[in-house]
């Protein structure tokens, strides 16, 4: 992406620029066995290096236990099958709070987990049947049609829609509707903005968690955390999984936490994300016994310049096309 490699160069720079004269400032300093190494604060710094190079050992067992340290993974989200995104993120309580004061109803109905919900299928939108030895088989509910609500319930609306029809929308989709009119909702509407931003935009709201891949999870963990000011973020790939079109979006997202105060620490292999950091830290040589060794350290134009890492090599080739596409 043009667009990207182009503007990674300026963010570096104008950040690198405001730290002290080595382009960095306050630090964290950390050992592991034989690495010793300072990580610069109150900027994008990207680890790199192959796999098995020792990325995530060395900053999951150096960095992530330390106070203000919030670790954003790829780990499974703790909830039930009822559960997705507009319950987790708690963008659900200021939606039905929003449909009982245009309905003039009490805001419980319209929970799926409560008053409102489908009595056949108890609110899941579907009905599970144990078959023993078999795997359990989940067929839609004959009642409610999958709306999971019942159908008194979906006589109130809000802006035009019911509220099965809201959590049916894109997030995208949910953005403009929660953002003007007789539907807007302010709090709903920064959650939302927050999961469009780290590329999210695609998911329904109601979508069960159990559906998300382990980058969206980790995804939809850090549009939580955007909220919270201040502290270091630990992100593991997070671009796993994500469209490339998607890419540039959570490059600006991350640009908004660096901004804002926040220390960001990327476990990556995107080179867009690279290119786009303000201070690299590459390991290797290789993976295993041959890697654990600091081989770089600096910024992504300084590792470019050198082409002494594979990984600087690569980058150079991803600068390099990204700079001819841009002056085609």
């Amino acid at each position: 992406m043009p667009a990207t490699a182009s503007r990674s160069v300026g963010a570096a720079s104008r950040r690198a620029a405001s730290q002290d004269g080595e382009g960095v400032g306050r630090r964290i300093g950390i050992f592991l066995q034989d690495v010793d190494v300072d990580i610069p604060l109150g900027v994008l710094v990207v680890m790199t290096g192959v796999a098995g190079s020792g990325k995530s050992s060395l900053i999951e067992g150096s960095v992530a236990g330390r106070d203000g340290v919030v670790l954003v993974d790829q780990s499974p989200i703790r909830g039930s099958r009822r559960s997705n995104p507009a319950t987790y993120t708690g963008m659900l309580d200021s939606i039905r709070k929003a449909f009982a004061k245009a309905n003039g109803v009490k805001a419980s109905l319209f929970s799926p987990n409560s008053d409102g919900a489908c009595p056949n299928c108890n609110g899941n939108g579907v009905v599970y049947t144990e078959l023993g030895f078999m795997d359990t088989v989940a067929t839609t509910c004959e009642v409610c049609e999958g709306k999971r609500f019942e159908p008194s319930v979906l006589e109130h609306t809000l802006g035009g829609r019911d509220i099965s029809e809201v959590l049916a929308m894109p997030v995208t989709e949910a953005l403009a509707f929660f953002g003007d009119g007789e539907a807007k909702t302010p709090a709903a509407h920064t959650i939302l903005q927050r999961l469009t931003d780290v590329g999210l935009g695609y998911l329904s709201l109601g979508q069960p968690l159990t559906t998300l891949s382990a980058g969206e999870r980790q995804r939809l963990k850090l549009a939580i955390h955007m909220a919270e000011q201040g502290g270091v973020y630990v992100l593991d790939e997070p671009t796993s999984g994500l469209h490339l079109a998607d890419v540039d979006h959570l490059l600006g997202m991350l640009d908004q936490l660096v901004e804002s105060g926040t220390s960001v620490i990327v476990i990556e292999h995107h080179q867009a994300v690279m290119a786009h950091a303000d201070w690299i830290i590459d390991l290797g040589p290789g993976a295993g016994h041959d890697g654990g060794r600091v081989v770089f350290e600096g910024t992504p134009a300084d590792l470019v310049a050198a082409r002494s890492t594979l990984t600087g090599r690569h980058l150079a080739e991803y600068v390099a096309s990204a700079e001819s596409q841009r002056r085609k």
